[in-house]
């Protein structure tokens, strides 16, 4: 048992967290001779520690993650979807969210099609709520960064708001609320071709290059924010505002991150900073989820999709889920850190 944990913490420090990177990066500095205990050689550090990080995790998980999708399209995911009733479709909703695109503006179309479709309400909202908080990405990436006790909770409990949230709209028959366009559209039963493995590396390729360049800008500018917050930003501050002496810091932490549009692999640096000085875990959680969750272009391209009281309650219900899922976190976190 020692060893197995032994090996896991030099997996989860050297291989996910890349700590050599780190230190390979200040030996360089150093010769060079820079002084490392300088502000902007601080943070000029962490910004090129944290972007190569993540980029070239992020081009291994798209890539692994692209063709695992490519044995789920949209004609398969609907009829996977199909097949179950209640609970267990949005279930199943939600941990097919977890395969699918990694920010809530790329998971809409999907919704859109799976509504139009005629799937439930529910399930397809069970979907579009876990597919931007709990995919395989942030699994991995929160891993590296917070360790495997607080990365598997948080897809827990992502999943379970994503389940309660689309089991109440489906409970409550929110159907009149979508757009008449939407349930009007007519639906062509495209049977899935059978891809090859040729194939199917090619369009994990291509996913990877895709994605890589839209969310590229939005790693730079969470990474800059990060050691902005890492070496600029007063320790006093970060704790007043989001630390445990504040009953508020999650609310607040969830309402700072709802104008902002990224995805987690632009949110991750930021959060690991505000953590580093002094912000509690859930407070840092919760401004991710309502990042990657609630942006506002996404919840204007919704808006498009469905009125405004199933768009407010779809927010409610997020927003409710956020907060909870923060305040669990900063209970739990002398347990779990």
């Amino acid at each position: 048992m020692t060893m197995a944990r032994a090996i896991w913490d030099v997996f989860q420090k050297q291989i996910l967290g890349m700590a050599y990177l780190d230190d390979l990066i200040g030996k360089l500095f150093v010769m060079l001779g820079l002084d490392l205990s300088n502000r902007w050689i601080g943070s000029i550090r962490f910004f090129l520690y944290d972007t190569i990080k993540i980029v070239v995790l992020l081009c291994v998980l798209i890539f692994i993650i692209s063709y695992i999708q490519s044995f789920f399209p949209p004609e398969r995911s609907k009829k996977i979807l199909g097949r179950f009733r209640g609970i267990g479709a949005n279930s199943v909703a939600a941990l097919l969210g977890t395969v699918t695109p990694f920010c809530s503006c790329s998971s809409i179309p999907l919704f859109i099609g799976f509504t139009s479709a005629g799937l439930p309400l529910g399930v397809t909202f069970s979907f579009l709520i876990s597919s931007p908080m709990v995919d395989l990405g942030s699994l991995v990436l929160l891993m590296s960064i917070f360790g495997a006790k607080i990365a598997i909770l948080y897809v827990v409990f992502g999943l379970i708001v994503a389940i309660i949230g689309g089991t109440i709209i489906e409970k409550i028959r929110m159907e009149r609320y979508v757009e008449s366009f939407i349930l009007t559209a007519s639906s062509v039963d495209i049977e899935s071709p059978e891809l090859s493995r040729k194939e199917r590396v090619a369009y994990a390729k291509e996913q990877t290059v895709s994605t890589f360049k839209k969310v590229f800008p939005y790693i730079v500018i969470g990474v800059g924010i990060g050691a902005l917050i890492h070496n600029w930003i007063p320790e006093s501050w970060v704790v007043t505002l989001l630390g445990s002496d504040n009953p508020f810091g999650v609310i607040i932490a969830t309402i700072i991150g709802v104008p902002m549009y990224a995805d987690i692999f632009g949110t991750i640096p930021i959060a690991e900073a505000l953590l580093s000085k002094g912000a509690q875990l859930g407070t840092v959680l919760s401004f991710m989820m309502g990042v990657t969750t609630l942006s506002l272009p996404s919840l204007i391209m919704l808006r498009k999709a469905v009125k405004p009281e199933l768009l407010a309650l779809f927010i409610g219900i997020c927003t409710i889920g956020i907060v909870l899922i923060g305040y669990a976190f900063n209970a739990l976190q002398p347990l779990i850190m």
